[in-house]
């Protein structure tokens, strides 16, 4: 029974690091990165479609997106998705191909960006905490347990929630430094 407990907290675990790891990944910190678009729907024959099936993404330089529809008619319609999506950059384009300037971040941006990232990162610790907890009443719950084996299993419990917090704490320190040091 504790090891099918701790089997599933621990994937509960990795599910809130990598939920974390996302949300991180489409935050705009002055480099080109196509994860911002991840979220962008354009209206394609009626139906919101996924940026990356209409149109070819590449990263011509480091602070340049470039986006070239399959379709030359749905420039205007990827346009106005890039603009619904608050990407907080303003496409340019030249009847080909789209571009999305990436510019330099300021120091009070920078400044907002790492207070997100604080948030995002107590999100995840949160979401660790309520894994633990769910798991922790689990195990008081546990009528075939022993007490020794339940303070055990608690304080293991415990370790793990310790470890994967380590975790989001460094995802998010090397994530401010990223965007503090550019």
């Amino acid at each position: 029974m504790l090891d099918e407990l701790f089997l599933e907290v621990t994937e509960n675990f990795e599910k809130c690091i990598s939920a974390f790891q996302k949300d991180l990944s489409r935050l705009r910190t002055g480099r080109a990165n196509l994860s911002i678009l991840d979220g962008v729907r354009v209206e394609y024959y009626g139906s919101p479609t996924p940026i990356q099936q209409v149109a070819s993404l590449n990263i011509s330089d480091p602070r340049l997106i470039t986006i070239k529809p399959w379709d030359r008619s749905l420039i205007s319609a990827i346009e106005k998705a890039i603009m619904a999506a608050d990407v907080g950059i303003t496409p340019n384009n030249d009847g080909n191909v789209i571009r999305l300037p990436i510019p330099a971040l300021t120091v009070e941006r920078r400044k907002d960006l790492v207070k997100q990232v604080g948030k995002m990162a107590e999100s995840a610790r949160i979401g660790i905490r309520n894994a633990r907890r769910d798991c922790k009443s689990l195990i008081d719950e546990g009528k075939d347990l022993t007490e020794d084996d339940q303070r055990k299993a608690l304080k293991d419990l415990q370790d793990l929630t310790d470890e994967y917090i380590k975790k989001v704490d460094k995802i998010g320190t090397d994530k401010e430094r990223e965007i503090m040091e550019q």
